[in-house]
């Protein structure tokens, strides 16, 4: 990137914070900072609920200033939440149908069967109900990290199912999630939608924007927007973010005294 980004996206599992767990105290004291200097925005596939335990709860000391100036897209940018008269409001939500819903958690029910994910011990439920995302987590919502790194080394298997899903839902969006899940939400609607309305409310050109995500690969949930152009970084866990910021955040500008 030839100048400095006038906004840094995140991903949120394995990119600000471990799957499913609260962030560091590191990596929120390095957000706090960012968000001084720049539009901040995380861009997940967890839903809202996740967003609050992992990240919110965990912004010790933020100003209604600094989270005025956090862009919260839970469900793969399906969902946008603002901060604004000191709650968070949500701004627009890609409902899928009933019947989208009830194909989705059929197809990937069956498929998971099929090919042997589906896993008698768990923690938590494997299939949830986003509203605008059906989630498929082969160990369960709640399942610890060191298990869910071991379930799928290669993401063979990840990889397998959203392959035989895609094929019986080919009028919805079927992408490889975290370590362990598949999300599904409407054609079209994915991170790189979810970019596109950020760009448009709040005027920030793509062109303006850095992504940080751990899933950029072909089959991720974040390569729609390394495939449509955004200045990305790949990382392979929350230190190596904050690396990445311990870096990136003296070379930002202070923004300009209004």
């Amino acid at each position: 990137m030839s100048r400095p980004p006038l906004l840094v996206a995140f991903d949120l599992d394995d990119t600000l914070a471990p799957s499913k767990s609260p962030l560091d105290p590191r990596m929120a004291t390095l957000l706090l900072q960012l968000v001084d200097v720049v539009e901040v925005c995380v861009i997940s596939g967890g839903q809202f609920g996740q967003f609050q335990m992992q990240l919110i709860e965990k912004l010790d000391g933020a100003t209604p200033e600094q989270l005025a100036r956090l862009h919260l897209m839970p469900t793969c940018g399906t969902q946008y939440y603002r901060y604004a008269g000191g709650d968070w409001e949500q701004v627009y939500a890609e409902n899928l149908t009933e019947d989208e819903k009830a194909r989705a958690l059929a197809a990937v029910e069956g498929s998971a069967r099929e090919l042997g994910l589906w896993e008698d011990e768990t923690w938590g439920p494997i299939l949830e109900d986003r509203g605008s995302q059906i989630t498929f987590s082969a160990l369960g919502q709640a399942a610890p990290v060191a298990a869910k790194t071991a379930w799928d080394p290669t993401g063979e298997k990840k990889t397998a199912l959203r392959e035989a899903v895609a094929a019986q839902l080919p009028d919805l969006e079927v992408r490889s999630g975290g370590s362990t899940s598949v999300d599904i939400t409407r054609k079209g609607i994915d991170k790189a939608y979810g970019m596109t309305k950020l760009a448009e409310i709040t005027g920030v050109d793509l062109a303006d924007m850095l992504f940080v995500g751990d899933r950029l690969d072909e089959a991720g949930n974040d390569y729609p927007v390394l495939a449509m152009g955004v200045e990305c970084r790949a990382v392979e866990g929350w230190e190596d973010t904050a690396a990445l910021l311990d870096d990136l955040i003296p070379t930002l500008p202070l923004p300009a005294q209004h």
